[in-house]
């Protein structure tokens, strides 16, 4: 999946920050479990607060699916089983967690800090400065360069997601993950990098700073998006690669609200904080990252279409892109306890985080000023 790119920079807040539907041609016959989900079983975690997720997290799935609902599927699916057919989102146990796994992850979180800053930021051994004054030769614009930032992170990191599964065959969960986030993550820092130290450069569209109530509506926005942004980076032992990396078909939580909550945090992020700078250094970059992330859109169906096959349709007739709609229109039923899905450590830590951003927000501009890129 398409991870978040921006780091939020506007007075107001700071955040660190994504499928097409599979095509449905030809109407699906009435839905028999094949022998390759049959390992599927409903979820049976336990979360942090000690309740048994069985009845919680039930999925009240119609018997059909009929129409072409917005943003969900294109054709009638007939769904027999109400079992949930994916992961249980943001499930977390304290008492599963091993020790020496985190202590594995804060070595290899340093050892990739450590490199990052030498081999990519620092100016005299680094090759991102060399990378930025690249880009910047080829238009004196910031609105241009940004662009092309986020086109070739873009590029790089949605292609060596769809090269998954064969890189992973070919080298192994672990080592393409250490692969694809040594590439994708030096990208990231440039173009963020970029953006914070351009972002008042451009043409002033419009100036509504001082409208009252504005600074409080990108923070709240802001704030939301980061629940939206991050559904799939719940498992930090994952990212770091400590754990094997899974591509996960998660089926709760966020995933009920929409399918895609990466692409819709970004949209949120984009569009709040472009009301705010104003100009069009914030347009060209809204206009990049939703455009990268509605490919996403496309590209995560297709992955998990080819990963799961009909399992993936039954979870994509019982969700929708659009958020809340397939809610309204009756293919999610959202269990009576719902909000159990988010009091889970994991929700916890993203607040955590998002508010430790916004404190952070002077500290992280003054990191991205020295380096002149």
């Amino acid at each position: 999946m398409a991870s978040p790119l921006l780091l939020s920079i506007s007075t107001p807040f700071v955040p660190l920050g994504r499928r097409y539907l599979y095509p449905h041609n030809i109407a699906a016959p009435p839905l028999r479990y094949p022998s390759s989900v049959a390992f599927l079983k409903p979820f049976q975690s336990r979360n942090i607060w000690g309740t048994n997720s069985s009845n919680s997290l039930r999925l009240f799935g119609r018997a059909h699916v009929r129409g072409t609902p917005i943003g969900g599927a294109e054709s009638e699916t007939s769904i027999s089983d109400e079992s949930p057919v994916g992961e249980d989102s943001a499930a977390f146990e304290l008492g599963e967690q091993k020790l020496s796994s985190w202590a594995y992850f804060t070595a290899i979180l340093g050892a990739v800090l450590v490199a990052l800053n030498i081999l990519w930021i620092n100016p005299s051994t680094g090759f991102g400065t060399a990378y930025i004054d690249a880009v910047s030769g080829l238009s004196p614009s910031p609105e241009v360069v940004l662009l092309l930032l986020i086109v070739i992170f873009a590029i790089v990191h949605s292609g060596l997601a769809s090269l998954r599964d064969a890189g992973e065959e070919l080298i192994g969960e672990r080592a393409y993950r250490v692969l694809f986030a040594g590439i994708s993550l030096p990208l990231a820092v440039s173009t963020i990098v970029y953006f914070i130290n351009h972002r008042y450069d451009g043409t002033q569209l419009w100036q509504l700073q001082s409208v009252f109530g504005l600074h409080e509506l990108v923070w709240f926005s802001s704030f939301i998006s980061f629940f939206f942004l991050y559904p799939s980076t719940f498992n930090l032992l994952e990212v770091a690669a400590v754990d094997k990396p899974k591509l996960h078909l998660w089926e709760t939580g966020i995933m009920r609200i929409t399918r895609h909550p990466q692409m819709i945090g970004q949209v949120i992020w984009c569009l709040a904080h472009t009301l705010w700078i104003g100009n069009s250094v914030a347009v060209a970059t809204s206009v990049g990252l939703i455009v990268h992330h509605i490919f996403g859109v496309w590209n995560g169906d297709r992955r998990l279409a080819l990963r799961y096959g009909q399992t993936f349709e039954v979870l994509k007739s019982r969700t929708s892109i659009i958020p809340f709609a397939a809610i309204l229109d009756g293919r999610q039923k959202l269990p009576k306890d719902y909000y159990k899905e988010f009091l889970r450590l994991p929700y916890l830590t993203i607040t955590a985080l998002t508010l430790g951003a916004y404190f952070a927000h002077p500290l992280m501009q003054a990191s991205s000023f020295r380096l002149h890129w």
